[in-house]
Formats: C-alpha cells, sequence, structure tokens
C-alpha cells in the first residue's frame, strides 16, 4: 500500500534509505532531514513493514524533485519503486506543477518513466539550494532527469 509518510516511519524511512547511502548510491538523510520533510515523503508498506520510500520536494515555481526513491533490497523487481514514482508525480498534477526532475545515477529506470536526461545547469534552483551543502559539490557525478507532466501520464 502507497501512502503519504506518518511521524512514526521516520526511522523506518533512515533505515529504508541508509543501505544505498553507505553505497554512496544516494544522499544520506539525517533524522532531523527527514522531519523537516517528513510531508514530502510516499512508503510503501506491506504487512506493516515499510518496504520503500520516495519524496516529492517542491524546489520552485513550477519544478519539483523526486528525491530519496529508496526500495529495501529484498523487494526490489517488484515494482515497489514504479509505484512511488506514480504516486509522486500525481501528486505533482494534484498541485500543479508542471516539471519534475531528479538527480540519479540510473537515468535509464527514471527514462522508463518518461523522463528525459538534462544538463543539471538547466536547474539552477537545485544547484544553489541543496547542492551547495553536498559533500559531493561540485563535482557531481549525478545524471538529471526531467519530465513534463502535463504532456505525460504514466
Amino acid at each position: 500500500m502507497i501512502r503519504k509518510a506518518f511521524i512514526t516511519d521516520v526511522p523506518a524511512i533512515q533505515a529504508v534509505i541508509a543501505p544505498y547511502a553507505e553505497r554512496g548510491e544516494m544522499l544520506p538523510r539525517s533524522l532531523h532531514d527527514i522531519y523537516d520533510n517528513l510531508r514530502d515523503f510516499f512508503v510503501f508498506e506491506e504487512k506493516g513493514t515499510l518496504k520503500g520510500v520516495c519524496a516529492l520536494h517542491i524546489t520552485w515555481e513550477n519544478l519539483a524533485e523526486i528525491r530519496s526513491l529508496a526500495v529495501e533490497e529484498a523487494s526490489t523487481g517488484k515494482r515497489v519503486g514504479k509505484r512511488l514514482v506514480e504516486a509522486c508525480l500525481e501528486e505533482a498534477r494534484d498541485l500543479k506543477i508542471g516539471r519534475v526532475f531528479a538527480l540519479t545515477y540510473i537515468p535509464t529506470y527514471f527514462e522508463r518513466h518518461g523522463f528525459r536526461q538534462i544538463d543539471k545547469a538547466t536547474l539552477p534552483h537545485k544547484i544553489w539550494s541543496d547542492c551547495l551543502n553536498c559533500v559531493k559539490f561540485p563535482n557531481c557525478d549525478e545524471q538529471a532527469v526531467v519530465i513534463e507532466i502535463g504532456e505525460h501520464k504514466p
């Protein structure tokens, strides 16, 4: 079941993200950061256990980011990530946000959902907000992908 995150989900959200962050495949999220951005998160829950997480973070007028997409290892390949991305895109539509982007090491995953690769330089608000605090700045090796959601429905 996909649902918005509850305050009691925060430790489990961090636990799902942690293995990916430890391998350098995504940025780590502190408990403080997750609490601060809890309203951004969707979770996939099965039998009372969180199996996946994803957040839609509004970054600017008509622009939002999909971030922290993570699925516990035992649940990969079961379309959990796809359903989480779809939930984020649906919320963006509901909010009348026309463009959604992600920074990723796996652009082909997002391309299967209708995203296309773009130059990160076209995302100035993203670069100057979160990226300034990233340990990889200014040598980011993630790829930027974007979808115009007014034109595409997964």
